[in-house]
């Protein structure tokens, strides 16, 4: 199965593109949703967290796991595939060492696949970010928007209140158009030349109402499902060994380490229907 997690519920976005796009295979979604948000915390609480839930869905037979988590993928991404991934293990029952990479246990994240397409989307190649402060601060959109296109100026504008906003179910009341409003304002008043905004949080497509009202004409709103779907239809189709791991029998599980009908009753304002959510422990 392909595992699908983030801190919270706004991954239910991204995993519900993935579906639309890849409708045959099988995927577990997991949300640490009783330590979320991430946002806050810092870079190696926010790795130790990461890690236990990577290591916990390849534990339940992912060998390809997807942080549908900007916070997870700017600050505990980079540490998951150029250390963990790469440490040796013994085989079971072998005496054979060897490390994940090698067995082919592979983690991707949802920043890289949205930054490779700003570039065709911006004329002005002035760009704003609206996303958690913890987001913000790690300026890995900067960063990665700077390898592929170092003549776009990017800037940033943290949004704090917005994912709360949408887990309580309040994304098209006229408190979200009051706070998205006032977001967006303070970004174009750091530049007003943007013309390409990326919506850097996973919750933030359900505020798309809101946000069309608040965004002027001719700017666009990049939400990062649709990319990320596409750009693991790509991997895949260029890693058929990968491919090949994956099984296809359009199923889904949950698990959430919080309480499952709370998962289920804020899951339905993602995903508008009833679902079967199990309860799972990190730590063990």
């Amino acid at each position: 199965m392909i595992g699908v997690f983030d801190s919270g519920y706004g991954g239910l976005t991204i995993l519900k593109q993935l579906r639309e796009t890849l409708p045959e295979y099988d995927f577990i979604y997991l949300g640490d949703n009783a330590r979320a948000p991430y946002g806050p915390r810092s870079f190696d609480v926010v790795y130790e967290f990461t890690r236990q839930a990577v290591m916990k869905l390849f534990s339940l037979g992912c060998h390809l796991v997807i942080l549908a988590c900007n916070t997870a993928s700017a600050k505990a991404l980079r540490t998951i595939q150029q250390e963990d991934l790469k440490r040796e293990y013994h085989l079971p029952s072998s005496n054979d060492i060897t490390t994940l990479e090698e067995q082919g246990y592979r983690v991707l994240g949802v920043i890289h696949p949205t930054v490779e397409i700003i570039g065709d989307l911006t004329k002005t190649r002035h760009v704003g970010i609206v996303a958690t402060e913890g987001t913000i601060r790690s300026e890995s959109y900067n960063l990665e928007i700077g390898k592929l296109y170092p003549d776009i100026i990017v800037t940033g504008q943290a949004c704090p209140l917005w994912a709360a906003i949408v887990e309580a179910g309040e994304a098209d009341s006229l408190g979200a158009e009051y706070f998205v409003k006032k977001r967006i304002n303070q970004l174009l008043t750091k530049d007003s030349l943007i013309d390409t905004i990326i919506l850097g949080c996973t919750h933030y497509p359900l505020l798309m109402n809101a946000l069309r009202k608040a965004v002027p004409e001719g700017i666009n709103l990049v939400a990062q499902g649709e990319y990320v779907a596409e750009s693991l239809k790509d991997y895949l189709r260029r890693h058929p060994e990968m491919d090949e791991k994956c099984s296809k029998g359009e199923t889904i599980q949950y698990y959430t380490t919080e309480s499952e009908e709370r998962f289920k009753e804020i899951g339905k304002n993602f995903l508008h229907n009833d679902i079967i959510v199990n309860h799972i422990n990190l730590q063990s």
